[in-house]
């Protein structure tokens, strides 16, 4: 998750159907499920729409990245500043820290400190690299557990933080293990977006790493989201072989090439997606979660 400055406010809850015009607000979107909130859609749109890039946005500003009217903007804001989870300086408005509770309410109620993270940490403990765990969000992986070290990168890395799938091991490890079907529906969608000169930014050298990584059972990036970065990532099964989860050791570059850090990384990394695999099976309502409907 994002933090953004905190600040003070005094408002009280307001509920969100009168701040937000009421129940033709909630009517459902043609062809959603009849009792889809399209209101609830638009709130967590504004929550989603502050960034790195947009710490603090004025009104205009925030219709424009949610591409919402200026109108039904402004009640979405008023709404969250009055329930406490954005703040509004002059015409600015920022995230309050209120958010936080979203991401560790998960975190609590999924043991993930419990089942993921120790795998995680005795890797970063053996090699001195950053380990992490993520999940498919969209063309994006999103960060579920991450163990760093004390060694500065260019690109840094914290639970909820998004990297696109085709540039990152994580991700294209685990789009390889999808069905058929759910990488048709990626590929449809996805902006090949070019970060460095090894991105990947063509279908066809996309599907060939894909094929790879399933012949291999693992994926390797260099320089490919930032330069100076190199890792190794496979995927972590259910019980049905249905692969929910990546893992990857990372680090940079100068510390070791990338041949060496596949060759020794590796065994180490299936041992622990194993044993992340097994701890599942004894915690259902974490992997129940980690799963893709």
């Amino acid at each position: 998750m994002s933090l953004l400055t905190p600040i003070e406010s005094t408002a009280l809850p307001v509920p969100l159907a009168q701040a937000s015009g009421g129940a033709m607000e909630d009517a459902a979107k043609p062809g959603k499920d009849s009792e889809y909130l399209s209101t609830l859609e638009r709130g967590l749109k504004v929550l989603r729409a502050f960034d790195a890039t947009h710490p603090e946005m004025q009104l205009s500003e925030v219709a424009q990245v949610t591409g919402l009217s200026p109108a039904v903007a402004r009640r979405c804001l008023n709404t969250l500043v009055q329930l406490g989870y954005v703040a509004q300086f002059g015409r600015k408005f920022l995230l309050r820290p209120e958010v936080l509770s979203f991401g560790t309410a998960y975190l609590s109620s999924m043991n993930v400190e419990q089942v993921i993270l120790p795998p995680l940490q005795k890797l970063r403990d053996d090699t001195g690299d950053s380990a992490s765990m993520a999940v498919l969000s969209g063309t994006d992986i999103l960060y579920v557990a991450h163990v760093s070290t004390n060694r500065r990168i260019r690109l840094g890395a914290n639970v909820g933080t998004r990297f696109p799938v085709h540039a990152t091991s994580l991700g294209k490890v685990l789009l390889a293990f999808q069905p058929e079907a759910g990488i048709a529906q990626y590929m449809a969608a996805v902006d090949l977006q070019r970060f460095t000169e090894r991105t990947v930014t063509s279908h066809a050298a996309l599907e060939q790493r894909l094929q790879g990584a399933r012949e291999t059972g693992y994926d390797s990036a260099l320089d490919e989201l930032d330069y100076g970065i190199v890792s190794v990532a496979v995927p972590v099964f259910d019980a049905n072989r249905k692969a929910i989860a990546s893992i990857n050791c990372s680090t940079s570059t100068t510390r070791i090439s990338q041949d060496e850090l596949v060759r020794t990384r590796l065994p180490m990394l299936r041992e622990a997606s194993a044993e992340i695999g097994n701890a599942l099976q004894r915690w259902p309502t974490l992997m129940h979660s980690l799963q893709h409907n």
